[in-house]
This record gives C-alpha cells, structure tokens and sequence, in this order.
C-alpha cells in the first residue's frame, strides 16, 4: 500500500537537506566548474523528488541520490560532448566511485567525533561550542570564560590532541564513540 503524499513529503525533506551539501560536493567532484555543477544539482533535486516514491524508507539516502547525480552528470557531459577538455566516462566513473567512499569514511568520522565530544567534561564541551561557533575568536572565548587568551588557546590544544586520540581509537575498534 502506498504511503500517503504527506508522509512521503515529511519524509523527504529532513533527508534532502540533511544530504544536499554532500550531493553537491559529490557533483562538484565529477564536474569541477561550479556553474555546471550548480546547474546539474538542480536537475538531480528535481528528479530526487520526482522519483522519491523508487526510494525504500530506511535505505541509504546518499548513495541512492549519488546514482541520480551520477547519471545526471552523465546526461550532462553527453550534451556537451563537443567541448573541448572532456574527462573520460572512465575518469568520472573512477573520481565518483572515489567520491562516495570518502563520504562514507567522513560519516563515520563525523559519528565518531561527535561519541568523543559526547564523552568530553561539560566544562571543556561548552569551550568547544564556544570556539567552533562562528566567527568566535579565541579572545572573544576567553572574555566570555574569565580566562587568559593564552588559557584558552592551550585548553583548545588539549582538547583537540584528546579528541583525535578518541576519535582514531573509535575508528580502529570499527565505530563511533
């Protein structure tokens, strides 16, 4: 029984913006001219919507839209076959093979620093929130915290060192924090 309209549409939207970024880098991985790339994004959005139905709920949302990209650069390329400085279909189809693999790589770091920042002492998470928030400085932290510029900034030190050591054992045991 099909799902109705309403539901495929609550659905679409957190996986479509929560991916599009990524889409996009995956597009401008297989076509280096940002207009292009800009240009065969939009096409591949429209045809993510209009074949969401072909898409089974729970599956991996960014590999089934990187197959859309990749036939949608495809298209792409065989309109503008006559210009001059064409990749190869092989080159592409090796740079996008590429391309979804070190997304997958990046997720699982994403997941695994986010498990180390989880497991950080509150006082040490709320520096990271502070610092990485943006166009935050470390002086403007230290005015915020009550500490020296020069506090801060070995704090951040430590803190960094301690999560890249979460972060490469997470991944060497096979998962997030």
């Amino acid at each position: 029984m099909d799902r109705p309209r309403h539901d495929r549409i609550e659905e679409f939207i957190p996986l479509f913006t929560g991916h599009e970024a990524r889409v996009h880098a995956y597009i401008l991985a297989l076509l280096p001219n940002w207009a292009d790339a800009e240009e065969v994004l939009q096409e591949t959005n429209a045809v993510l919507w209009r074949k969401f139905d072909e898409f089974e709920s729970g599956g991996n949302y960014f590999a089934w839209a990187c197959r859309i990209a990749r036939y949608e650069v495809m298209n792409f390329r065989r309109k503008r076959q006559r210009e001059p400085l064409r990749f190869s279909n092989e080159f592409v189809d090796a740079v996008a093979d590429e391309a979804v693999e070190m997304a997958a790589e990046m997720d699982a770091q994403q997941k695994a620093l986010s498990g180390c920042i989880d497991k950080l002492a509150e006082r040490d998470r709320d520096l990271v929130r502070r610092r990485y928030t943006e166009g935050a400085t470390t002086k403007a932290v230290a005015a915020q915290v009550g500490r020296s510029a020069e506090g801060v900034y070995k704090a951040m030190a430590r803190i960094r060192a301690a999560l890249l050591r979460c972060v490469e054992h997470s991944l060497a045991e096979g998962g997030p924090a």
